[in-house]
């Protein structure tokens, strides 16, 4: 049996929705207490826990986790309307303005081919809407800093900064390769200087992420399903230990290795 409504069950369900924040706002004591600045750090928490949810694949967390978000953003729009700022109708007004606006290729004249020329037209548009002096400008400065160095580059991209090649981009990480290892020989034992060191690093890592963006690879995805491999083999070889009667503070790396190595074939 289909889960797909008609746009009038849509629209009771929003309506629905609707009502209830008005009767939380007006009669639960939580609710009557929370402002913009309150809801902020909540909001943020929801989004990964939404986020969790979809590298997990679970279709019914995922709707879960929206739906909590969905419930952010009638909350904000409900405390907008009370400070007088706008509401549910002006937001929703706007966005649709935004999406017909920066979409010319399908409101306007505009030709776009292919993703890439949408890319670029969206950016051209978004930089003069905001009348940012820089391209970067519109760049968060609150994003966590693997994500910022994509946003960056792909931001650089839209106005046409950008390699040609791939080959050229793998080139570029090689030659920060050789930069890092000549700031830090792991082979030697002199002192290194922490402060460029970390300036290489930086740059060694600015430079795979902007490889995995030429070859479709988003690196924080890529990054994160590594942290959960590493988080389910680790938790084995706890487990594994712990039901030999052993504690892997008393392991040597040999011995956990024989675990790690079987955690490695689940």
């Amino acid at each position: 049996m289909s889960n797909l409504s008609t746009r009038a069950q849509q629209l009771a369900a929003f309506d629905k929705l609707l009502t209830i924040m008005d009767e939380l706002r007006a009669q639960c004591p939580w609710d009557k207490k929370q402002t913009t600045e309150s809801l902020r750090h909540l909001t943020i928490e929801e989004t990964f826990e939404l986020s969790d949810a979809i590298l997990e694949g679970n279709p019914d967390e995922i709707k879960k986790e929206l739906g909590d978000i969905l419930l952010h953003i009638v909350f904000y729009a409900k405390i907008g309307s009370e400070e007088g700022n706008f509401d549910i109708t002006s937001m929703i007004d706007s966005l649709c303005e935004k999406l017909i606006r920066r979409h010319p290729h399908i409101y306007g004249d505009t030709k776009a081919e292919d993703e890439e020329a949408v890319k670029q037209n969206w950016e051209k548009i978004k930089l003069k809407e905001k009348g940012n002096v820089s391209v970067l400008g519109g760049v968060p400065k609150s994003l966590p800093a693997l994500i910022k160095a994509m946003r960056i580059q792909e931001k650089a991209r839209g106005v046409g900064f950008d390699w040609e090649e791939k080959h050229q981009v793998w080139e570029k990480v090689e030659e920060e390769m050789q930069e890092f290892k000549e700031e830090f020989n792991a082979a030697a034992d002199e002192e290194i200087d922490h402060e460029k060191a970390t300036g290489e690093f930086g740059d060694l890592l600015f430079s795979l992420i902007n490889y995995a963006r030429f070859i479709e690879i988003n690196p924080e995805e890529a990054l994160e399903r590594t942290n959960l491999k590493f988080i389910k083999r680790f938790q084995f070889l706890e487990n594994a230990a712990k039901a030999s009667g052993k504690s892997l503070a008393d392991m040597t790396l040999a011995e956990m290795d024989v675990y790690w190595n079987e955690a490695k074939k689940q």
